[in-house]
């Protein structure tokens, strides 16, 4: 929903910061991967707002290796497919170090990071059956963006384990009404 309205814009702005970027796209795939990773440990550390830094520094990665792969005419199958494979490890690490720091118990954590992976399969499968399905109301930006902004209220409200737990409640709900809007889609769409 984010993605689709701003998307146009970003990606002309993105596409001329890319065209003067000399640097294989897969590899800020990887260094957007490590920066998630950095972000996991930082929430795992009790530091809600350096994570929330780190999340938004991966995210730019995100934007700027697609803007790399398409002004440089670089766009790959395998560039795609690592994309989102990291994608998936990021968002686990991001929740594992949530999870690691007390401020939600496990099984939230838990169904956090499957929401977020299945989501993300629900598209891949869709697609595989030749559905264009980035529908929802939850893609992975807005998901990451939930994940700032209760860091940084939590942060403010003295490291609240309260609004932690709120924020990975609502990703996790918000994400899970996404993959249900997501198979919906696919079945009004889908021929048998």
């Amino acid at each position: 929903m984010l993605n689709d309205r701003l998307r146009p814009q970003t990606n002309n702005i993105t596409g001329r910061i890319g065209e003067h970027i000399p640097i294989n796209p897969n590899i800020v795939t990887l260094i957007g991967l490590f920066i998630s990773f950095f972000a996991g440990v930082l929430f795992a550390s009790d530091n809600l707002i350096g994570g929330a830094i780190f999340i938004l520094l991966s995210g730019v990665c995100d934007m700027i290796d697609g803007a790399i792969a398409r002004s440089q005419n670089r766009r790959t199958k395998f560039g795609g497919f690592l994309d989102s494979t990291c994608d998936r490890f990021a968002d686990a690490a991001i929740i594992i170090g949530i999870i690691y720091s007390g401020y939600v118990n496990p099984i939230l954590g838990a169904l956090a990071i499957h929401a977020s992976i299945t989501v993300s399969y629900v598209r891949a499968r869709a697609e595989s059956e030749g559905i264009t399905c980035s529908v929802g109301i939850a893609e992975r930006a807005e998901r990451l963006l939930i994940i700032v902004v209760g860091s940084i209220i939590a942060a403010l409200m003295g490291g609240s384990h309260n609004i932690m737990f709120l924020t990975i409640a609502l990703l996790t709900i918000l994400s899970y009404i996404t993959v249900f809007q997501r198979i919906y889609h696919t079945l009004e769409n889908l021929e048998d």
